[in-house]
């Protein structure tokens, strides 16, 4: 979380981040497999929190993302109606992974199109608080990824005077996470999405990149290794 390197060394009692390790899926590669834990941790937990039940609806903004682009694949895992909302240029990919419906927040606001879910999880922190708890379902589920300080406390008071529940999101790092969703990406009921890969001495410009905001699902940083035997 912050730097980069092609070898690292573990510590003999590593800490509880640390420790977050599993066996590559086999049916897929290292670079793949990268982009697992980083947003595919994340989304299960917050959906398994949520405890989604078939037939319900679920709402993601920022579905075009890490997080949502996983969050999209375990919501119609859990046999949800997805809607995913992101920008113009990442919505036919969300249908590609299995959106039901997708809303270009440029052109429309889903706060005010008058439809309603049973839960609604922004990945990124951008949706008014007030209004989407407005197009949440009575005794729905409203989870943010990243509410900041005011917003926090906000959904804290809220949980507590309202029929509807605000969630405090945790990212879920444990190593039975990453089995689970190892054993989801062996069945073939997920799969990471890889926007670019980049070298390793490109990484500030892997940088540039995903700042702009433009990626979709996730980006990959390689390292080639020259083994000798």
């Amino acid at each position: 979380m912050g730097t980069y390197a092609e070898y690292m060394c573990p510590a003999e009692k590593p800490s509880a981040l640390a420790s977050v390790m599993g066996k590559k899926p086999v049916n897929m590669s290292y670079e793949e497999a990268a982009a697992v834990p980083f947003g595919g941790l994340e989304a299960l937990h917050s959906l398994r929190k949520a405890n989604i039940q078939r037939g319900q609806k679920v709402l993601i903004v920022g579905a075009g993302g890490s997080i949502g682009t996983y969050a999209v694949q375990l919501a119609k895992y859990y046999g949800a109606e997805v809607t995913g909302v992101d920008h113009t240029e990442k919505l036919e990919m969300l249908r590609s992974i299995g959106a039901d419906h997708v809303i270009d927040y440029t052109q429309e606001d889903f706060t005010k199109n008058g439809q309603t879910y049973d839960v609604i999880l922004d990945t990124i922190g951008k949706s008014s608080f007030s209004s989407s708890l407005r197009s949440l379902d009575e005794n729905g589920t409203y989870l943010n990824a990243n509410p900041g300080l005011l917003g926090g406390v906000r959904m804290r008071w809220t949980s507590k005077r309202s029929s509807k529940k605000v969630i405090s999101w945790t990212a879920g790092y444990t190593a039975n996470n990453l089995l689970a969703l190892t054993e989801l990406i062996e069945a073939g009921k997920i799969k990471p999405v890889i926007d670019r890969r980049y070298p390793l001495e490109q990484t500030a410009e892997a940088h540039r990149y995903v700042d702009s905001g433009q990626k979709k699902g996730n980006v990959v940083i390689t390292v080639e290794h020259n083994y000798q035997t």
